[in-house]
């Protein structure tokens, strides 16, 4: 009966750290947070009445400011996923 002898592992190379760091994580959350603030700023705007156009649909606040704090949400969401540890 044959038996397969045990795969040599090179403890050297075996590394037990995670792929994100604190700093990772936080950038993740400021990330989070920016995108919630984007949709927040969104929210609004309609009419009480379906027959009376609100003009308050084309404020500044969520045509602008919205769209552009959810954007760099995405950003940093992107750079804290792909910034490699200093270790």
């Amino acid at each position: 009966m044959k038996t397969n002898p045990k795969p040599v592992v090179d403890e050297k190379k075996s590394t037990d750290a995670f792929a994100f760091t604190r700093e990772n994580y936080r950038l993740v959350i400021i990330g989070l947070g920016f995108i919630f603030a984007g949709f927040l700023l969104m929210i609004g705007g309609g009419s009480s009445d379906p027959d009376v156009f609100s003009e308050g649909i084309f404020s500044f606040q969520r045509m602008t400011l919205a769209p552009l704090l959810v954007l760099a949400g995405y950003g940093i969401e992107i750079y804290a996923i792909m910034k490699k540890s200093d270790k």
